[in-house]
């Protein structure tokens, strides 16, 4: 019998003999995006998502340091109904609004005037000089701001005294006495952060169009007209931000105010951070304490809608 051979087809592609790749990575994302925004969201959610879950669920139990025996048993709104009817609570929470009210407006008129002397002045080295200057009350730390009021009204040997002392007033007890010890966190609280709503609002009158402001000086020499008609919706932005952030760090403001008076003289500096801390880690009543955190997280949520609800939606 004749053997016939039949030529190899060209062109087929034997079967692979190894076994196909294992796809034990396909959950995991190529794209670099993913990559880049994975320590971020996950700082995120390390620093900022869990504690505020956990202290969502301790202000539903009974959580005391000092009775960790008892356990953590379910109380519902137990603590919220306490912290409510608690008048230190309130007190605590009186001051800081009177404090917020006080301190903010003066802040935002001066930075507005600060603003407009800069926006207005034609010299460009001045104007740059100005920022530098501007941002160094800004990048001074909380605590540090704390220890510089400490020794400026110091009653012996403060430099505010000192002043006094050429129009003939007598040493005054900064922080020995109720009032001044809560004038003279405000006066700290304003050289810090007025610097920060002058840069904001210098921002805003930088969008301002030449010409029309060109056009407004002509048409009337009054600076209050050219700043309520054609400067202010550029400055509505800025406002609400400087509202939204000013009111959350003032709502929130523990380091400064700590390491100046420390709540005190008595509760004449008491604010509402300083007291959930001192129910926190004085009382040991972490339950409480993370009710009354709560609370001034929703009060925060608030009032920055309100801001944008009254005062954005103008500039639009």
């Amino acid at each position: 019998m004749l053997k016939t051979t039949v030529p190899p087809a060209t062109g087929v592609t034997r079967p692979s003999s190894r076994p196909p790749p294992r796809a034990r990575f396909r959950f995991v994302p190529r794209s670099p995006a993913f990559w880049f925004l994975f320590p971020a969201v996950a700082a995120l959610a390390i620093i900022g998502i869990y504690p505020l879950l956990l202290a969502v669920y301790n202000s539903f139990h009974q959580y005391k340091l000092a009775d960790l025996a008892s356990g953590t048993p379910f109380v519902g709104l137990g603590n919220y109904v306490a912290t409510l009817t608690d008048p230190s609570f309130w007190g605590a929470l009186g001051r800081t609004v009177l404090f917020l009210c006080l301190t903010l407006p003066i802040e935002i008129a001066f930075g507005l005037f600060a603003a407009l002397m800069l926006h207005r002045t034609a010299l460009p080295w001045l104007r740059v000089a100005a920022r530098v200057g501007l941002v160094i009350p800004m990048a001074t730390t909380y605590a540090v701001v704390g220890l510089i009021g400490r020794l400026i009204f110091n009653r012996q040997f403060g430099v505010v005294n000192y002043l006094l002392s050429f129009f003939g007033i007598a040493p005054l007890d900064w922080l020995a006495d109720p009032t001044l010890a809560f004038v003279s966190v405000m006066i700290m609280d304003i050289w810090q952060w007025t610097p920060f709503c002058a840069l904001i609002l210098l921002a805003g009158l930088a969008m301002v169009p030449t010409e029309a402001e060109e056009a407004a000086r002509l048409e009337t020499p009054k600076w209050s007209k050219i700043l309520w008609h054609l400067q202010r919706p550029y400055l509505l932005p800025g406002l609400t931000a400087i509202l939204i952030l000013r009111s959350a760090d003032m709502l929130k403001m523990f380091d400064a105010v700590f390491t100046m008076t420390r709540g005190g003289p008595g509760t004449a500096t008491e604010f509402i951070s300083i007291y959930i801390q001192r129910v926190a880690f004085r009382l040991f009543d972490q339950g409480m304490a993370s009710a009354q955190a709560v609370l001034l997280l929703i009060l925060t949520i608030v009032l920055s809608r309100l801001y944008i609800r009254f005062v954005y939606r103008e500039a639009v």
